[in-house]
C-alpha cells in the first residue's frame, strides 16, 4: 500500500486499476508457486481410500453378541469383496463371506453391522450384493 501512497494518480479509476492489477499478479504468483497435478490429488484420495475397513461400534456389538470370530482369511476377502463394491459404484452393500453376511458402508469404509446363520436375513436399505 505505500507504493500507492507515493505515486499521484489522477484519478480514482487509476489507482482502482493499479490495486487490481497488483492483486491479480500476486495471486497469479501464488498459484504457480503452489501447482498440484491432478494425478497427485487422484494418488492420494485413492490411498486414503484403500485403507483397511473400520468396524462401527454396532458392528463389533454384533460380531461379539454372536460369537462371530474372523479369519485374517475371512477378512481379507471381504476387504476384497467391499473394493468390488466400490468398484460398480455400489454405496451400501452386502458382502457375503462364508456363512456371514455385512452391511458396509463403502463411502465411509465402515462395516455396519454382520448377521450369521442363527438369525433371519432381511436386509434393507443397501443397494448391491457381493458374494465372496
Amino acid at each position: 500500500m505505500s507504493n500507492i501512497s507515493q505515486t499521484n494518480f489522477s484519478s480514482i479509476e487509476l489507482m482502482t486499476g493499479q490495486l487490481l492489477k497488483n492483486k491479480s499478479t500476486s495471486v497469479k504468483q501464488v498459484s504457480e508457486n503452489n501447482k498440484v497435478c491432478f494425478n497427485d490429488i487422484l494418488e492420494k484420495q485413492q490411498a486414503s481410500e484403500t485403507g483397511s475397513l473400520k468396524f462401527s461400534k454396532h458392528a463389533n456389538e454384533r460380531l461379539a453378541g454372536r460369537n462371530i470370530d474372523l479369519s485374517d482369511e475371512q477378512l481379507e476377502r471381504l476387504e476384497t469383496g467391499a473394493k468390488k463394491a466400490q468398484e460398480k459404484g455400489i454405496n451400501e452393500s452386502l458382502v457375503m463371506v462364508d456363512n456371514i453376511a455385512f452391511i458396509v458402508n463403502i463411502k465411509n469404509n465402515t462395516v455396519i453391522t454382520a448377521v450369521n446363520d442363527s438369525e433371519d436375513k432381511i436386509f434393507t436399505n443397501i443397494d448391491g450384493a457381493v458374494i465372496i
